[in-house]
């Protein structure tokens, strides 16, 4: 078992007030070995100037970790049936809905990777799919959440 962190920072500005909750939400995620990346709500869920829009939010996040996870798992797997996977790239998308008890929740992820093999040993496209299959088997992230994940592969 491993332990995993994540530093989260927020400041409020000093010309802000707090208490009418019009403040910047716009905070920090740093991560081990330095990397600092600037976090925000989305705009579609805070508007400027209470949220930024160059800014990673979670809802993308959350995407684009179940995506992440997946293409590892997925290479992994290629590498070890002796498949050479050239380039991978995933434009992944989620949808934010209501639950049953009217809470937003991110309901559904659905990820649409695009994988160029070469060399002479190169899967067929029912294979791409088995391969997929066992990738997000093998997530353990996808196996860490209750949110569908759907995997559309033309490769």
């Amino acid at each position: 078992m491993t332990t995993h962190r994540a530093t989260i920072r927020w400041q409020k500005l000093p010309e802000q007030p707090f208490t009418d909750s019009q403040f910047s939400r716009v905070h920090t995620w740093e991560f081990d070995g330095g990397v600092c990346i600037p976090a925000s709500p989305s705009p579609d869920i805070l508007p400027p100037p209470l949220s930024d829009g160059s800014a990673v939010d979670p809802e993308e996040a959350y995407i684009a970790t179940l995506s992440s996870c997946h293409m590892m798992a997925f290479l992994a797997i290629a590498a070890k049936r002796k498949y050479i996977v050239e380039q991978y790239r995933d434009t992944a998308q989620g949808v934010l809905s209501k639950n049953e008890n009217g809470k937003l929740w991110v309901s559904k992820v659905c990820l649409c990777p695009d994988v160029q093999f070469s060399g002479d040993k190169t899967p067929s496209p029912e294979q791409v799919q088995k391969l997929h299959k066992l990738a997000h088997k093998n997530c353990f992230i996808a196996n860490s959440v209750k949110t569908a994940i759907e995997i559309s592969s033309d490769s």
